[in-house]
């Protein structure tokens, strides 16, 4: 089964469990469609939901296809990089380009960086914060589903790796939320009143990270 978004012919795939009650529709990173349903469900009526919720599939399809066009290729710091690979053994930057050796260990290499940049942000941003908070301690991990954790018992913000590759109002939006959380632990209206008294666009950036 194909699924047609303008001239994109996107590949359908089913998944039918008898323990499933419900029909779900998602696109998927490789911008295919993936269906989850009931043992039972027809493909005609699979077809005809997919009809039926075009728009919302047509939503889903840019959602995934800006976030694919914005995690390929080399980022640092907001800004896309052509890698060309040379003999020499570190990394340089020019205009639009990143020099590199074939073999170089770029999430060491980002993982460097990120010690270095993130604290000097969190540093930052906690000296300004509006409340009286403990200091927190920084750790670094690539994350699949969050930007940023924050230990309230143990006063440390875990921040994404990712971030590195992204304008640093991202990595300050990030980190402004999770020292709200000594706060607040929960997202109530009040921690989302702390978060704007630090950061009056804090929305906009929010919305914008969807699209990584």
């Amino acid at each position: 089964m194909h699924f047609k978004i303008d001239n994109n012919y996107l590949d359908v795939y089913i998944e039918k469990k008898k323990s499933n009650r419900n029909t779900y529709i998602r696109v998927t990173k490789d911008l295919n469609i993936k269906v989850t349903t009931n043992y039972f469900t027809t493909n005609h009526y699979i077809e005809k939901l997919l009809n039926e919720n075009y728009d919302k599939i047509v939503a889903m399809y840019n959602q995934q296809k800006l976030k694919k066009e914005n995690n390929e290729g080399f980022y640092f710091l907001g800004k896309k990089y052509d890698i060309v690979y040379l003999d020499n053994k570190i990394i340089s930057f020019g205009t639009n380009k990143v020099f590199m050796p074939k073999d170089f260990d770029i999430y060491s290499w980002y993982k460097k960086q990120a010690k270095i940049i993130f604290q000097q942000h969190l540093d930052n941003n906690y000296l300004n914060f509006t409340k009286k908070i403990p200091k927190p301690t920084l750790r670094i991990r690539k994350m699949t589903t969050r930007w940023g954790v924050c230990n309230i018992k143990t006063h440390v913000i875990t921040l994404n790796l990712e971030l590195i590759k992204r304008d640093t109002k991202y990595l300050d939006y990030v980190i402004i939320h999770e020292l709200s959380h000594l706060i607040h632990g929960d997202h109530s209206r009040s921690f989302w009143q702390l978060v704007e008294e630090n950061m009056e666009d804090y929305k906009k950036y929010r919305e914008e990270m969807k699209g990584f």
